[in-house]
């Protein structure tokens, strides 16, 4: 699907992308790359290139925000510190771009890892060696906790525990955590909204990110049940946006896990279909925490399931077509710049 692109001049700060090579941990993978394994894997390689390639679409991206994924741990090192090598290899990329060679815009300007925050205090030196990987650049940490009792619904890659952020290993890590002043990116599924809720009421000096609009579902034993559960997510949103250190991520609706759209992956669905489909889910977002505490992401590579990084761009300012041009500053870079400490990549006004 190619469209023209829409306010060419807005600028955008994505921040919410991975880059990874699943081949290594995949034997079967084929080669060359067959797209719609690659789509039903997460992409299983999505390179600085493509990167680049989607970046220089036509939207006026100027940085974005690199979101951990379990890519390129390093090997060599115990078990807690593997992921450090993540974000060893991701400041690598942020160099690259950081070099003018590909343009104005900086990728990963921002760098989210892992830490397992059930190590409980032994999590700090975890957070010592990120902070120094990231060479300036990391901001924070994500620990996902998306469960479910059908295992239909995630599928093996994701092995998190039934009610993680609310196990006490769990809230003596975070709280240990805290007392670095970093951002922490919460991934649930929307059955699982009030465990964020508790763990924000818990802890409310901590800012917490809740991704991809809390994940609604329409997969596996959820398929069909968008809309009958529709009203218990919309009052979750709510009393979660009355955490004042909550934001909100507006994407990964793309992703197959919500079936918005139910076909994919890469079926050339327009902007204007995505963002019918996505409207209720990301107005009643902005509507509950307001566009200083939402921003647009692009979930990329996951969200080529549904939507190309062109269109998808396309259709978030769709939805936004309304704001006010202030609004629109804060849901497309605004936001993002604020809570991961990268005002620098905006355009000086």
């Amino acid at each position: 699907m190619t469209e023209n692109i829409l306010e060419p001049d807005l600028p955008i700060i994505d921040p919410h992308h991975h880059l990874w090579d699943l081949r290594p941990l995949i034997p079967a993978f084929p080669e060359p790359r067959h797209d719609f394994i690659e789509a039903i894997a997460g992409a299983a390689y999505y390179t600085f290139d493509e990167l680049y390639s989607d970046i220089q679409s036509g939207h006026k991206v100027v940085g974005t925000v690199y979101m951990e994924c379990g890519a390129f741990y390093d090997a060599s090192r115990d078990e807690a510190m593997k992921p450090v090598g993540e974000v060893e290899f991701v400041n690598g990329v942020a160099a690259q771009g950081a070099s003018g060679l590909y343009g104005n815009y900086r990728p990963c300007a921002a760098i989210v890892g892992h830490a397992d925050l059930t190590l409980g205090d032994a999590v700090k030196p975890v957070v010592e060696a990120l902070i120094t990987a990231g060479n300036g650049r990391f901001k924070g940490i994500r620990h996902a906790a998306a469960w479910d009792a059908d295992p239909a619904v995630l599928g093996p890659p994701f092995h998190a525990p039934q009610g993680l952020y609310g196990a006490d290993a769990f809230r003596t890590g975070f709280a240990a955590y805290t007392e670095y002043g970093l951002t922490f990116d919460a991934w649930i599924l929307e059955p699982q909204l009030d465990d964020v809720i508790e763990l924000a009421r818990a802890f409310p000096d901590q800012q917490i990110v809740l991704d991809h609009c809390g994940t609604p579902l329409n997969i596996a034993s959820y398929r069909g049940k968008l809309h009958e559960r529709f009203d218990i997510w919309r009052r979750s949103i709510h009393a979660l946006a009355e955490c004042p250190n909550v934001v909100v991520k507006l994407g990964g609706l793309a992703m197959a896990f919500c079936g918005l759209p139910e076909d994919g992956p890469a079926k050339g669905h327009g902007s204007e279909h995505l963002a019918s489909l996505w409207r209720p889910y990301v107005e009643t977002c902005i509507e509950a925490f307001g566009a200083n505490r939402a921003m647009f992401e692009s979930n990329y590579p996951v969200d080529r399931w549904g939507a190309s990084y062109p269109v998808l761009w396309n259709a978030f300012k769709r939805l936004a077509k309304d704001a006010s041009d202030e609004e629109k500053n804060a849901l497309f870079a605004g936001t993002a710049a604020r809570i991961y400490d990268i005002e620098h990549v905006l355009p000086v006004a």
